[in-house]
This record gives structure tokens, sequence and C-alpha cells, in this order.
């Protein structure tokens, strides 16, 4: 599909919404929300058209005897839940132990930003991280730690406006190690 097409099939659907919701889109304060509203949909959601394994590839480089951990804390993670649609918002830690190579830490938070423009799940995209560093980096261990808090939960619902979700992968040495895990969970600050 072409991205005109696209746009005017989002605008239709931000249109039936505003309908739907009791509204008037031709209203004069909701004239031009359609439109606007499918452009800001299309930039929360273009992570479907870049390649983050591909993205993350091209920023190595030799570990140069480099063994110890590597962690990149505090990546802000803004996303959309893949249920409800609401977004989710927080940090992405993530930790590795390099064999033969160092990513680009830029890229490593590109490459996350690629993943949370698409609708994610919290335990999936916690997987996904981990998976993308294995392929490309091969390292002795990598751990993904995701922090966020779900509107599908402080919103909606419940509404546990206090409440965060933990996802927590950890696999090679970072797995079998539990100093090094527990290491990793510290410097992330979840530890206890």
């Amino acid at each position: 599909m072409n991205a005109e097409d696209s746009m005017s099939i989002r605008s239709r659907a931000m249109a039936a919404l505003i309908r739907a919701t009791g509204d008037d889109p031709a209203r004069l304060g909701l004239t031009g929300t359609p439109e606007r509203a499918a452009r800001a949909h299309a930039e929360l959601f273009d992570g479907y058209d870049i390649n983050p394994q591909a993205l993350l590839a091209k920023a190595m480089e030799p570990a140069d005897g480099y063994a110890g951990l590597v962690l990149v804390r505090g990546i802000r993670l803004y996303s959309h839940c893949e249920h409800h649609m609401l977004p989710m918002e927080g940090l992405v830690h993530v930790g590795y132990l390099p064999d033969s190579h160092l990513l680009g830490l830029s890229k490593v938070a590109r490459a996350i930003e690629v993943l949370t423009r698409q609708l994610q799940g919290q335990e999936r995209l916690t997987r996904e991280i981990a998976d993308i560093i294995e392929k490309v980096a091969h390292p002795k261990g990598v751990a993904v730690a995701v922090v966020a808090r779900h509107h599908c939960i402080t919103e909606r619902g419940v509404r546990q406006t206090d409440s965060d979700t933990v996802t927590v992968v950890t696999r090679g040495t970072l797995d079998s190690n539990p100093g090094l895990r527990r290491d990793f969970l510290g410097l992330c600050g979840l530890a206890g």
C-alpha cells in the first residue's frame, strides 16, 4: 500500500472514531482533526518500516579485549499496547557481555525506538530486544529489563495509577551466573 492510500485509510478511520465517540468530525473545533490524527498515527507506528536488526548491525566495532558488562540504562520507552492500543511508557535497560564485538550505544537505543513504534506487549518487547542483540552481536550474555506503566491499567479498568510492570530476560552468562544477573539488576535499580 502506498503512503497516500495509507493516510486516506487512517483519516477515514479517525473520522469514524470521532463519530463513534458521539462527536462530529465536521464541527469547528474538529475540522482537520482526522487528517492531523492520521499523520500522528503514522508517526507513532512507523516502526514497521525499519529493520531494527539491520540498524544495529551497522554500528559494530571490535571489542579489543573489553570483556566487562556493557550497560545502557534508562532508554525512554513510549509505545502502545497491542491489547488496548493505549500508551505504555517507561524505561528499558540493556546489558551485555561482549564476545568479539561491541554495539554502537546510540544504535541500541535507536533499535529499541523502532520496536516501540509498533503495537507491543511488554513481554514480547523485552524478548525481541534480547533476540536482536543476540543475533547481531553474539555476546556471551545479554539481559534486558523493562519497567513500564500501562495506561490500560492507570486510566481505565482498575485505575491503579501507581502500578508499573517489570519484565526481565537474561541469557547466556547473564542468566547462568547469578552474581552477574544480580549485578545487572542492581545497576538497573531493580535489586532489593
